[in-house]
């Protein structure tokens, strides 16, 4: 299964970006995704979950700027990233939540200046 994500940039703070994560394989079977993020020199972190039908969940520090949704049809993933922070600076990642995880690819980078 490849995951690409994309849609990152550069942006001022108070800014949005949407991102797109494209997975080769019907996300309709894989149930519950996820998007993640590494800032440099640290660990990865999730950031947001979206089950098949609908239902989400968000790390604190995004709730309320963030919204995660799936399109089961189109086997995509998007984030939606309102009133931006430079603290959002960071690689982003989708997969899958639990211990077996795809390939995480490249990601796509989001950086935010003050």
């Amino acid at each position: 299964v490849q995951l690409q994500a994309s849609g990152g940039g550069l942006v001022q703070a108070g800014g949005s970006l949407r991102l797109s994560c494209a997975v080769s394989k019907r996300i309709i079977s894989i149930g519950v995704m996820a998007w993640y993020r590494q800032a440099p020199g640290q660990q990865r972190e999730l950031v947001a979950t979206v089950t098949a039908v609908g239902n989400t969940q968000y790390a604190d520090s995004v709730k309320g700027r963030f919204t995660i949704s799936r399109d089961n049809a189109q086997n995509t993933v998007h984030l939606q990233m309102n009133s931006l922070k430079p603290e959002d600076t960071a690689i982003y990642y989708c997969n899958t939540i639990g211990p077996r995880k795809y390939d995480w690819g490249q990601g796509t980078l989001v950086t935010v200046s003050s």
